[in-house]
């Protein structure tokens, strides 16, 4: 693609979908084998109204059956698939209209709650959408009114698959053919949240009425060394502290548990509900408030600002023997501000912890929540421990 947009200042150039091509190769082979004409290049328009002039290769032709690839592109963003083959093969079938199912490579719905029933190749609404108004565009051109079977695959893609969300989410095998524009856009964040929310109607389709979150990897590895409580079932909610609450209570969630590195999460004790750096910062600045708040002197609060890394600035609290007082201020701000987010419909709670000095503390809903997802998840394997 030659699309770009500006982001930070920088030209960064626009990719597309598995989604996308999957449709357009479903509509190179649809055209191959209805016509007996190679074609090794392709038009489809995407979702958002761009259009893509995509190269057709891997093509193999037979009199039955022809199947071709399109080369995934995702422009400057940094996606897993890049650089895949995502292949369609497409036969004749003598009853009329068009039937999708997923090959090698893609995966397969194991768990509720996602975008396509238990059963179903992981191919999303949007793109099978896309493939079948491609194909019924081949159909009119060609005088065509059979059917046609349609097997998309994706090769590599157990493997890649292991890099994604998909294993999380109880989609096994394989990639997920997906996109709502057709277009990817670098960097972008609503592909996360998007990402996130399917996680949370997972969890919810699956009987969960409270959640275990944690913004990343360090969370699950706190829970599986210090917690009971069953660090599988976490969803990880990246930097998007406050969307998550509002999707979560969208789809009915009770309550919500947040096991948090503090230098994420002492962000929470000011407002702060998009934790990454590029949004707001101040942790230095919030850590220190509340340690003059628990009574930190003058020159030890100028240290923690003086401080590189959250680490640091909390060896500055141990060592003042302020640890516990300073965590009691940073939990009560916390707990405020996390319930302010979610009203009086959703409870919410905070377990903090660092690398070097292992658990902090935690809100006064903590305990509570505990309790309430211990219960649910009573009888899981890894609950207990």
């Amino acid at each position: 693609m030659e699309e770009y947009l500006i982001k930070d200042g920088k030209k960064l150039r626009l990719g597309y979908t598995t989604g996308s091509c999957a449709a357009a190769a479903a509509k190179a082979a649809a055209w191959m084998l209805l016509t007996g004409q190679r074609k090794e290049q392709i038009q489809i328009r995407t979702p958002k109204g761009i259009t893509l002039d995509l190269q057709v290769c891997d093509i193999r032709m037979e009199p039955d059956r022809v199947s071709c690839a399109i080369e995934k592109d995702s422009g400057d963003d940094p996606d897993v698939t890049k650089g895949m083959h995502i292949t369609a093969t497409v036969s004749r079938r003598e009853t009329p209209g068009i039937r999708i199912d997923g090959g090698e490579g893609v995966g397969r719905v194991t768990k509720p709650g996602l975008d396509q029933p238990v059963g179903n190749a992981a191919i999303n609404s949007v793109p099978r959408q896309m493939i079948r108004e491609n194909l019924e565009e081949v159909f009119r051109i060609a005088d065509y009114h059979g059917g046609l079977d349609v097997v998309i695959s994706a090769p590599g893609g157990e493997e890649i698959a292991g890099k994604t969300f998909n294993p999380r989410l109880g989609i096994e095998g394989g990639i997920s053919i997906l996109g709502t524009s057709g277009i990817v856009e670098p960097m972008s964040e609503e592909a996360l949240v998007g990402s996130i929310q399917v996680e949370i109607r997972q969890k919810v389709a699956s009987g969960a009425r409270y959640l275990l979150v944690t913004p990343g990897n360090y969370g699950e590895t706190f829970l599986r060394e210090h917690m009971t409580l069953p660090f599988s079932e976490s969803v990880k909610c990246s930097n998007f502290v406050g969307q998550t609450i509002d999707m979560a209570q969208q789809l009915g969630v009770k309550g919500i548990l947040f096991v948090a590195h503090i230098g994420k999460f002492v962000k929470v004790a000011a407002g702060i509900m998009n934790t990454h750096s590029r949004w707001a910062d101040g942790r230095g600045e919030i850590l220190a408030a509340n340690a003059l708040r628990a009574g930190i002197s003058r020159e030890a609060a100028l240290e923690i600002l003086e401080a590189a890394t959250t680490e640091e600035a909390l060896s500055v609290v141990v060592r003042e023997g302020l640890l516990d007082a300073v965590m009691e201020q940073l939990t009560t701000r916390i707990h405020d501000h996390l319930n302010r987010r979610a009203g009086a419909n959703c409870l919410l709670g905070a377990v903090l912890y660092s690398n070097q000095w292992g658990y902090l503390g935690q809100t006064e809903s903590a305990e509570e929540l505990i309790l309430l997802l211990s219960r649910q998840y009573e009888g899981k394997e890894e609950c207990g421990k």
